[in-house]
């Protein structure tokens, strides 16, 4: 790990060191610790309630740890953040569930998330520049729907369309992508598809991504963490976290 520059409190992009969040006396996270790096692509598994969506609302903004500190790019505190700050920092989520406008283009949901000024001048007045057009095709090359850019969204099907949300998160320029089960409801073709997606996007982005497909995680070939009742129950290589008798007991074994 590289020293952190001046200014930073930390060289990894993401940092959780201790953090614990209750609802209503039940304890979701409790001293939860992880370290993303730049660059990194980071599975994260575990039993429902093992408090992997709260993770992800603690790290956008929608929970607020009871203690416990969050940082990210080194010196930056999530907790004092609201959601809309963090998501402007360069934190993008992708729900389980694809949200996209069905009746607008498949272009059209890239360029209405392209990351640009929002004044109302420039809403009546929108005209596609040269590096937003460029951007614009360069986003559907990666998600494979270049050729299909005039069909409307609401046509495709549902792995298309997680494609075309995880497109249309890239188009607002994150630092960290937090994607959540992107295999889901997929046919075993889409589901390769995806993990080739995602780890061209890992070239130039963080990610953390939420599986419970085995299958999927091994094709990323990435390190994991396990959560369980809202700590980390092990983390490394597939295979290693696989054969910990804790891992299977709790999780892999049911």
């Amino acid at each position: 790990m590289n020293a952190p520059t001046p200014g930073q409190l930390t060289s990894s992009l993401l940092y959780l060191d201790g953090v614990s969040v209750s609802f209503d006396g039940f304890k979701a996270i409790r001293g939860l610790s992880l370290t993303i790096e730049p660059g990194e692509m980071r599975a994260i598994i575990g039993p429902n309630g093992a408090g992997k969506t709260t993770m992800m609302d603690i790290i956008t903004g929608k929970t607020k740890p009871d203690v416990g500190t969050v940082m990210f790019g080194g010196s930056i505190d999530l907790t004092r953040l609201d959601e809309a700050a963090i998501a402007n920092l360069g934190i993008g989520r992708k729900f389980q569930k694809p949200t996209v406008f069905d009746f607008h283009t498949i272009e059209d949901n890239i360029l209405l998330a392209l990351k640009a000024p929002r004044t109302v001048a420039r809403t009546l007045f929108w005209k596609t520049a040269a590096a937003q057009q460029k951007r614009i095709d360069d986003i559907l090359g990666i998600i494979k729907l270049g050729d299909a850019r005039e069909r409307l969204a609401g046509s495709l099907s549902h792995g298309q369309k997680q494609w075309l949300e995880i497109g249309m998160l890239l188009a607002q320029d994150p630092k960290l992508l937090l994607v959540d089960e992107p295999a889901a409801g997929m046919t075993d073709g889409e589901t390769a598809e995806t993990a080739v997606l995602l780890k061209e996007i890992a070239k130039d982005h963080s990610v953390i991504v939420v599986e419970h497909d085995m299958g999927f995680i091994r094709e990323l070939g990435v390190k994991v963490t396990v959560l369980h009742e809202g700590s980390v129950l092990a983390e490394g290589p597939l295979d290693q976290v696989s054969a910990n008798e804790r891992v299977v007991e709790v999780y892999l074994g049911r």
